[in-house]
């Protein structure tokens, strides 16, 4: 299984959990776990995702997913699972 973490945050507002979601579904990729809060209008939200059955290589993922951020008004950010563990490893 290869995961990916991705990062979304930014003034709340509808349709940002469904457009990623959306864009996630469109390219066989796998939700498996989520969280999200919004605290004082502000939306924050993790997941973590398998790519493995993914129609797009990882880094065409992770530039559309910053231009679909731009388009809805968030930061998107997508990284391999292994890198997001060595670059937050205390």
């Amino acid at each position: 299984m290869k995961k990916c973490i991705i990062t979304v945050v930014g003034k709340d507002k509808v349709g940002i959990i469904a457009g990623v979601c959306q864009y996630l579904s469109d390219i066989s990729v796998n939700i498996l776990n989520i969280s999200q809060t919004i605290v004082e209008g502000y939306f924050n939200m993790m997941m973590i995702v398998d790519v493995t059955n993914s129609t797009k290589e990882i880094a065409v993922v992770v530039n559309e997913m910053e231009e679909l951020g731009k388009t809805i008004g968030v930061d998107i950010h997508c990284q391999r699972e292994d890198i997001f563990e060595k670059m937050h490893r205390l």
